[in-house]
């Protein structure tokens, strides 16, 4: 992956994308919940052949769900369904996104393993 950032906008209806170090933005869909502390749900907009369509019913969802389990302990869940929505070539694009997830998250996990330290 070639991006500098992922952006979530902190609103339902709000845009997600990507922007590459040049500034060039590009869509990967929108926030349909945004519960904070405990839920971010989204919506992926990238088909399987990676391009943007901004039809609902071609989009599957991202959700984060965060619950506490101590003071100091919080376990993130997180998913990725109805890939299925994206119609011929879904296969396809599970298998692109299972290692893509851990390169998105990476920094999330970086950052929280600083603030441990």
């Amino acid at each position: 992956m070639s991006f500098a950032e992922v952006v979530v906008e902190p609103r339902a209806g709000g845009r997600w994308f990507e922007r590459d170090a040049a500034g060039v933005e590009c869509e990967w869909g929108t926030v349909l919940e945004y519960e904070p502390p405990t839920k971010l749900m989204l919506a992926w907009h990238l088909q399987a052949d990676f391009h943007y369509d901004p039809n609902p019913a071609l989009a599957s969802e991202v959700v984060f769900e965060l619950i506490p389990e101590g003071p100091e302990a919080t376990r993130v869940e997180f998913q990725h369904l109805h890939l299925e929505r994206h119609g011929e070539g879904w296969e396809k694009l599970r298998a692109s996104v299972d290692g893509g997830w851990a390169l998105v998250l990476a920094p999330y996990e970086q950052l929280l393993n600083a603030k441990k330290a």
